[in-house]
């Protein structure tokens, strides 16, 4: 009787890191919208951050149940997870702002304008860490330009902060700078996203 084996299937799972991704962008294109005074956007901010989280567990699912992976599995866990940080961050930000009514000013646009464009950069590296698809760049140059990126965002940070000086209303004050901390934070993602990209391609090589 001839036996047959069954290998476990080989998934794709950059492009569901991918589709994380992009949905992520498209969230935090919402983000913006929302930053240059479209209230209603928040809700695509929060609907966004739902479906970002379904494709974060596709993707941890098939982590687990793929043969192989072109990347170290540990480290898709981890760029997914900073990712679903990042939209998390950007939720929940949306969400103070709106408890503490305070909406977003030019500061803000400017951060989430460089989130977005992080974000953005990291789609980039995600799909070049691909090894059929890096004919046109690294993914560790794309993951530099995600850190530059994040960079345009801490000196936009500090002059919001700097701003602050000249307000008078205290509540004004803390608000504001609550809100402009966790934009921060929403930075700190994308870089370890970035960061992650990096360390996994040096592994790699």
């Amino acid at each position: 009787m001839k036996r047959t084996w069954f290998l476990p299937a080989t998934l794709d799972v950059i492009g569901m890191l991918r589709a994380q991704a992009a949905v992520t962008i498209d969230g935090i294109g919402a983000l913006v919208d929302w930053a240059g005074g479209d209230p209603a956007a928040a809700e695509r901010v929060r609907a966004h951050e739902h479906a970002a989280d379904d494709r974060k567990r596709e993707l941890f699912a098939a982590l687990t149940a793929s043969f192989t992976t072109p990347v170290d599995a540990e480290d898709l866990y981890m760029m997914s997870k900073h990712l679903d940080d990042t939209m998390n961050g950007a939720k929940d930000a949306v969400r103070e702002s709106e408890v503490m009514a305070l909406p977003p000013d030019d500061h803000v646009a400017k951060m989430v304008g460089c989130i977005l464009e992080g974000v953005r950069h990291l789609d980039d590296a995600f799909r070049l860490l691909h090894p059929d698809r890096g004919e046109d760049g690294s993914a560790t140059d794309a993951a530099d330009e995600a850190i530059k990126s994040q960079r345009h965002l801490e000196r936009a940070y500090r002059h919001a902060m700097s701003a602050l000086l000249d307000v008078d209303d205290l509540r004004e004050v803390m608000g504001r700078r609550e809100l402009y901390r966790r934009f921060s934070r929403v930075s700190d993602s994308v870089v370890e996203a970035a960061e992650r990209v990096w360390y996994s391609t040096l592994k790699e090589g």
